[in-house]
């Protein structure tokens, strides 16, 4: 058989050759949007190789992003990608220091950034000497994507490298410590594109329109800037505003049928739909990420937004995705779904020992598969056990129908007069209340018991906090019950939009 290597270009490729003519869109600041098609992005990415190749990039080299989800940063994924360099993609919601510190250790050369973004950009310039070039992505004049093609922008010959070579590098949101680099290759990426492209996973077609909410700066956008030209798809891209006016209104006029985001994005559009009485007639599914969906809220997606919603789970170390509902059933509320092809899970003891039983029993997720991390940037040993699986830090558990259901993290656990207790289990429970839009149970310290556990919520509407409480008696132990309710009027959220625990752990752990 033919040697055949899986790289990345051959999305974007494939998608110019047969699927030519199908439309990227990609939505600006000021709400108007830019329109472009698979046959000329691909031309215009494979000059900007040539362009980049003509200011000393080559294979291997580190170029980093900090972009919103914009056609340009698209065409750079590929652009770089292509050529065999590394798409380095920042996070923007970080702060200068913390992105320098991963810049200086990816060892980027250049740095390709959204207008918006440009005192952000500066400021990471002035710490990291390496950062020797600045393309500024979506503006005019010198220094843009633009000016370079014009200037220097020639045919290159992409994928003449090794399909294990390093294709790009994102890293962790530091939930276990500091952030820790995870290096994708071209045949990881491309093994995990076949795989999300599934009938029972994100199950993508030439006929669908796709909206990606979820930022394609963490962990390659769910793989998803792949899976779309892959097929053919249509692409819709966001950009830096994602309330639900803008997005209710783009997903309207490009006939969306299939979005991806966390949680908090269908909260807003749901908000927002729910205000005006508008609808989404195109909309078919919807895919959930970020954490274990409630019963109510799932329910309240369903009929707001008149689609199918599947509920996932992944982390930047499996590229991102693990396992999935599956597209053509209803999702079960608290499960994400189960594995495809190419992803095996095991739950074992803390000790890492393999449970004799793997159904109906929570243990400690270890995960295996070609897209599944091997080892972190920079680390002298891999991340693996002797059976060649990660340690997720995840508390799960698999159903009898396969569906894994996870429990919680091992960190996030809370150890009260010596006994341990889920705050998941707890947040189960009570964001099934009507009220509740976000929340969060956090240890807080004891002096006779060391630890006791503490409620933060968001409401979307007032109530008491004893009804709350009262929820949890029966369901778990009258020792589980947190002693506090603290109302915030917003939930502090991370840069990959899950509740933010580290600063309310910041906040309230010490809390009287």
């Amino acid at each position: 058989m033919q040697d055949y290597p899986l790289t990345v270009d051959r999305f974007l490729t494939h998608a110019a050759k047969w699927y030519g003519a199908r439309e990227i869109v990609s939505a600006t600041t000021d709400g108007s949007v830019v329109r472009s098609t698979y046959a000329h992005v691909h031309e215009r990415a494979n000059r900007l190789s040539g362009a980049l190749a003509s200011l000393g990039v080559g294979e291997g080299t580190r170029v980093a992003t900090l972009a919103w989800n914009s056609l340009h940063h698209f065409e750079l994924y590929f652009a770089v990608m292509g050529m065999g360099a590394v798409c380095h993609t920042l996070n923007p919601r970080l702060t200068a220091a913390q992105l320098a510190a991963m810049a200086v250790e990816a060892d980027d050369m250049m740095l390709a950034v959204s207008a918006d973004l440009l005192p952000l950009a500066e400021e990471l310039m002035q710490l990291c000497p390496r950062l020797g070039h600045l393309l500024l992505l979506d503006s005019d004049g010198p220094a843009t994507v633009d000016d370079l093609l014009e200037k220097a922008g020639t045919p290159y010959a992409w994928g003449r490298f090794d399909e294990r070579a390093m294709a790009g590098l994102c890293y962790t949101s530091g939930t276990t410590g500091a952030p820790k680099g995870v290096p994708y290759t071209h045949r990881s990426n491309y093994l995990h594109t076949l795989r999300a492209l599934g009938a029972d996973v994100v199950a993508l077609t030439a006929r669908d329109s796709l909206l990606l909410a979820v930022p394609m700066f963490h962990a390659n956008g769910w793989g998803l800037p792949f899976a779309a030209p892959a097929v053919g798809a249509k692409l819709v891209l966001p950009g830096r505003q994602l309330d639900g006016a803008r997005l209710a209104r783009l997903m309207e006029e490009e006939e969306v049928t299939v979005a991806v985001g966390v949680q908090t994005v269908w909260l807003g559009l749901l908000d927002h739909l729910e205000r005006s009485g508008t609808t989404l007639p195109s909309l078919q599914r919807v895919i959930i990420g970020g954490s274990n969906c409630p019963e109510a809220l799932l329910r309240r997606i369903e009929q707001g937004l008149g689609a199918r919603v599947q509920t996932s789970w992944g982390m930047t170390e499996l590229s991102p995705i693990g396992t999935m509902s599956p597209a053509g059933e209803p999702a079960v509320a608290g499960t994400s779904g189960r594995p495809a092809i190419g992803v095996d899970l095991k739950l074992t003891d803390q000790h890492g020992t393999a449970l004799p039983e793997q159904r109906g029993v929570q243990g400690h997720l270890r995960v295996r598969g070609a897209s599944v991390l091997d080892r972190y940037l920079g680390a002298e040993s891999d991340a693996l056990d002797e059976e060649g699986y990660f340690d997720t830090g995840d508390l799960a558990l698999i159903d009898e129908a396969g569906n894994l259901v996870i429990c919680g993290r091992s960190k996030d656990l809370i150890k009260s007069g010596g006994e341990w207790i889920n705050p998941a289990e707890i947040e189960a429970i009570v964001g099934d209340h009507p009220t509740i839009r976000h929340v969060a149970v956090i240890g807080r310290s004891d002096p006779k018991w060391g630890e006791r556990p503490l409620m933060v919520v968001e409401r979307s509407s007032s109530g008491e906090a004893s009804d709350l409480l009262a929820l949890l008696k029966g369901r778990v132990a009258d020792w589980w019950i947190p002693d506090r309710v603290i109302e915030v009027p917003a939930m502090p959220l991370a840069t990959t939009g899950k509740i933010d625990k580290q600063r309310l752990r910041a906040d309230y752990a010490n809390a009287a």
